[in-house]
């Protein structure tokens, strides 16, 4: 299948692990397609049958300012070809700021909501607080999730 992978980060976490979750899935036999600072017109060129959203949170629990063109597009245009795709979010935060705990992630699967994007398994949060490895965190929601794909 092939996956289209997006990323909004801060200080380049979320994009680790969404270069990391593109190689996961790519040994999972799946082809991914992933550039940081992609826009809408790149990802539809590739065609996805599926897409990943990786984001941190900044501020007050907003997009990331690179991933903010992309989010918007996709908001303002609701690409037909994205309807009905499976999808899955990963959404990084620090529990410690708990009005604000991966509010990107959950801006992103609300935007897939309103486009159509099925999400195939809940949105994994990934907690800087806890833990400092979230590409190895991420692995076991990633294992699902490209197994879920291949259903």
């Amino acid at each position: 299948m092939r996956v289209a992978l997006f990323s909004g980060s801060v200080y380049g976490t979320a994009e680790d692990v969404a270069r990391h979750a593109a190689k996961q899935l790519e040994a999972a036999g799946h082809s991914c397609y992933f550039d940081p600072r992609g826009d809408l017109t790149a990802l539809l060129a590739h065609h996805p049958q599926a897409l990943l959203g990786v984001t941190s949170t900044t501020g007050m629990g907003e997009i990331p300012d690179n991933l903010l063109p992309l989010y918007s597009e996709l908001r303002d245009n609701l690409p037909a070809a994205l309807r009905g795709l499976p999808g899955g979010v990963i959404g990084l935060g620090d529990s410690s700021y708990s009005d604000s705990f991966c509010a990107g992630g959950e801006l992103l699967a609300e935007l897939f909501e309103e486009l159509g994007i099925r999400q195939i398994q809940p949105m994994l949060r990934l907690d800087a607080s806890e833990s400092v490895t979230p590409e190895a965190d991420a692995e076991p929601w990633l294992e699902a999730f490209a197994r879920a794909l291949a259903e």
